[in-house]
């Protein structure tokens, strides 16, 4: 395939353009200037579930002088169910500030609550995520928007697309990946990067848990509202778990890499999720990446109940070892750095008080290329495993491949249809197409 577009490649001389440009600017737009800390900013809630209420209360619990104004979702009964939970929590007691005509359902809610705010939390599944930050950017809105960036790589280019017009809008941009704002990792990173355990070598990153939550189906629901109530069960909503979940631990060996895997093979399929109402997601990967200078990252997921549960990204060096929860050791066994418990800070909390500050103190901050980058990393991973091929980033972030629709209303078929036995069709490893 043609090397169409390339972005690890073009990684320094992109931001190094991008960042002059939007410090250079003649002028930007009202809702880009740096407001005084005594300014209210207004936040609109796109998407309703339990991270959108705790990126809400994350931000408005540390910060004076921000207010939530309006709030989206697909379904009422979510939208009211946070809204009454964040009204119940006494230390943010004005401010909440969403009153009925505030308050918007439907696919095109989001466009309704987003010209009503300052900042924008998009916080619905991932394949709304590129259209929801195409519009607010499009509006001049500052913008956190939870991981993954989108399902497929159409989605992904999108978001780079907007990202970098964010920057010239002089606009900030948080992405939920909240461990590149935590003390420990920041001080293990640096560490790692430093030489501490030499030569990194070998790379092994976890996500192994119980099974991710299903929604029974109600009588009379439509197959669309199912399939979006149990978002997490269906690859077009959610983007599969090493980009659901995994994608945390694989983000932080991006990090100490510096780069993206150039490649990527693995297995999985679906062994616990029997019955025809549990999607077409698999249960259980094992990724191996492959990076340019030849060391591999093996990915280890499962989402299966009462199996072996572990976590974290592990790194094996020259030297040593290292990891965030045992600290960085010789090959002996000694230790030579473990974080300071005391000394932590919540990063869901620290990555909104970096946020805000370079909003009101005009600094720069754009977490879109490396949260893009990760992603698509992550739907690579899932292309290798749902084909049985070994894929390469250029052919993976150059596919035209849709799992998300460009539009949707109620009336438009669910991505995911059920044959005439009521099944789903689940990735079958040598025939299925991903690219």
């Amino acid at each position: 395939m043609e090397n169409k577009f390339n972005p690890r490649r073009d990684f320094l001389k992109n931001s190094a353009t991008i960042i002059g440009g939007a410090l250079a600017g003649a002028s930007l737009p009202i809702g880009a200037m740096a407001r005084k800390t005594d300014d209210v900013l207004k936040i609109a809630l796109v998407g309703c579930g339990g991270r959108g209420a705790g990126a809400v209360v994350n931000a408005l619990s540390v910060h004076s002088n921000l207010t939530l104004v309006a709030m989206a979702d697909a379904f009422r009964d979510k939208l009211d169910e946070t809204y009454n939970r964040l009204t119940r929590i006494k230390s943010l007691k004005g401010k909440i500030d969403v009153p009925e005509k505030n308050k918007f359902t439907g696919f095109d809610g989001y466009q309704k609550a987003i010209e009503l705010a300052d900042v924008v939390f998009l916080v619905t599944p991932a394949t709304f995520r590129p259209l929801h930050f195409e519009a607010a950017v499009n509006a001049d809105k500052h913008v956190f928007m939870e991981k993954p960036l989108a399902v497929d790589s159409p989605g992904v280019r999108k978001v780079l697309e907007v990202g970098k017009l964010a920057d010239k809008k002089n606009l900030k941009v948080l992405v939920g990946l909240q461990n590149r704002y935590n003390p420990s990792f920041i001080q293990m990173v640096t560490r790692l990067k430093d030489g501490a355990i030499g030569d990194i070598v070998s790379m092994t990153d976890y996500y192994m848990i119980g099974p991710v939550r299903f929604v029974p189906r109600e009588p009379n629901q439509s197959e669309l509202e199912f399939q979006m109530r149990n978002w997490r069960n269906f690859n077009w909503l959610w983007a599969g778990s090493p980009a659901g979940l995994q994608i945390h631990n694989t983000d932080i060996v991006n990090w100490v890499k510096g780069s993206y895997p150039v490649r990527a093979q693995g297995i999985g399929g679906k062994s616990s999720l029997t019955g025809q109402d549990y999607g077409d997601i698999f249960d259980h990967f094992f990724i191996e990446y492959e990076y340019a200078d030849g060391t591999k990252l093996n990915s280890q997921i499962r989402t299966i109940a009462g199996t072996y549960t572990k976590g974290g990204a592990f790194f094996q060096g020259s030297k040593g070892t290292g990891n965030v929860k045992e600290g960085i050791k010789d090959l002996r066994g000694n230790q030579l750095w473990k974080f300071n418990e005391d000394n932590g800070e919540d990063a869901y909390v620290e990555e909104h008080i970096r946020f805000f500050d370079a909003i009101r103190n005009d600094k720069p901050f754009n977490d879109t290329e490396w949260g893009a980058n990760s992603t698509m990393t992550t739907i690579m991973a899932r292309m290798a495993a749902h084909s049985g091929q070994l894929v390469q980033w250029d052919d993976a972030i150059n596919s035209d491949l849709r799992l998300a629709p460009e539009k949707m209303s109620w009336d438009t078929p669910p991505p995911a249809p059920r044959d005439k036995d009521g099944n789903y069709a689940v990735p079958d490893p040598g025939k299925s197409i991903v690219l």
